[in-house]
């Protein structure tokens, strides 16, 4: 079937996410909304951030940036209520009850779900809403609560990309859900070559130095702590690797959190800069060369809804050490593709970072099994499941 074929009778889609910056969902919708639209689906993006500043990498898929909330002095709770209110009047406009230019609106998070609930509620318009839920975040105000319980319940349909997340969602909130794994695309990563790779190196001060990345940013769920504590160890057993961090940019604010763990960094032996390095956020075409600079990711999360970064550096042939959440189980296999500690354990994670510093041939291990295990993942054969599911939803569109 042709793209203007396909084009006629596919549902229109608006693929919602609540941020421009390259962090998972994101990454995700972007991926998806790619991959739909090269296969000539009617899909657009839409997101919150700076109109002016666009996505965070250019896209041919038509989108839409709604200004988003402003930051500073903001609460956490300020920001997702206005942010909610700021992307509905958007979507709002482009759905008038008579004439509404999207079938399907699907949400990729808390925000862009209750955005895409009330601005149906606020037009009447005959579109579905459609929720992909990738993890549930850990709110405490019972604003936030209530917030994202109604992300969940009040969609008319809600997808998950891990069987974990599936059953998470029946226990706790009484939703059935559809699995639709995620998808990597490690060609939007352009080669970076010998000497931009050393220049990356000599930037993160890893000219001889083993070089581990982590990319996301110092924040609770990934760990960050328990990787500096198992810096430490190895550094008292006489080894030097440096840890680059790259990424950060989030909706929340775990300052707390950053201030706190890099207060741990003299205790444990290690210097800002010379062993913890931080990167902050960085366009696809770098973090394209970390991934090619560094000689293995760290990634010790400790709640993931998939687990992206893990498979796009194995699908660029950089060995990984994560940690044993189910969600990786799921996909990865300890010791075969994947080093798999315990999560949040210093020690069995100072141990596995040990294992993948000294062993070259397990690291060359790793790394084949790694682009293997990447290579199942496509936003192709993704987008295939999305597109069936957006006709059971829009059957007079099929």
């Amino acid at each position: 079937m042709n793209g203007a074929d396909v084009s006629q009778q596919a549902p229109r889609v608006a693929l919602i996410s609540h941020s421009t910056t390259p962090r998972g969902g994101h990454v995700h919708t972007i991926g998806l909304a790619e991959a739909l639209h090269r296969a000539g689906d009617p899909v657009h993006l839409f997101a919150l951030g700076d109109p002016e500043k666009g996505l965070y990498r250019p896209v041919e898929v038509p989108h839409t940036v709604v200004r988003g909330p402003a930051r500073a002095g903001t609460t956490l709770t300020g920001r997702t209520l206005a942010g909610i209110e700021l992307l509905a009047a958007g979507l709002a406009e482009r759905i008038p009850a008579e004439k509404p230019e999207f079938d399907v609106l699907h949400a990729q998070d808390c925000i862009a779900a209750r955005a895409a609930l009330a601005a149906r509620a606020r037009t009447g318009a005959p579109v579905t809403v459609l929720r992909t839920a990738h993890h549930v975040d850990d709110f405490t105000t019972p604003v936030l609560v209530d917030c994202q319980r109604r992300a969940i319940t009040e969609p008319d349909r809600v997808l998950v990309v891990s069987e974990q997340w599936r059953r998470i969602l029946a226990a706790n909130f009484g939703v059935a859900t559809t699995i639709v794994p995620n998808g990597v695309d490690v060609a939007r990563f352009p080669a970076a070559g010998v000497a931009a790779t050393q220049a990356l190196r000599r930037r993160a001060g890893a000219r001889e130095r083993f070089l581990l990345l982590a990319v996301g940013g110092i924040e609770p769920r990934k760990g960050t702590v328990h990787a500096f504590r198992a810096l430490g160890r190895l550094r008292r057993e006489g080894l030097d690797p440096v840890l680059a961090i790259v990424g950060g940019h989030s909706f929340q604010d775990f300052a707390p959190y950053r201030d706190a763990a890099l207060a741990e960094l003299p205790g444990l032996g290690l210097e800002l800069g010379r062993d913890v390095v931080e990167l902050g956020t960085v366009s696809d075409a770098e973090l394209g060369g970390w991934y090619e600079a560094a000689d293995a990711l760290c990634y010790p999360s400790t709640a993931e809804g998939f687990g992206l970064v893990a498979v796009e550096a194995m699908g660029l042939g950089l060995p990984v050490v994560a940690s044993d959440l189910p969600v990786f189980r799921e996909h990865l296999l300890d010791d075969v593709d994947a080093l798999l500690p315990a999560v949040g354990d210093d020690i069995a994670l100072a141990g596995a970072l040990r294992r993948i510093v000294t062993d070259a041939g397990l690291r060359a291990r790793l790394a084949t099994a790694g682009r293997m295990t990447a290579a199942r993942f496509t936003w192709g054969s993704s987008a295939d499941v999305h597109r069936g599911i957006y006709r059971e939803l829009i059957p007079a569109a099929a």
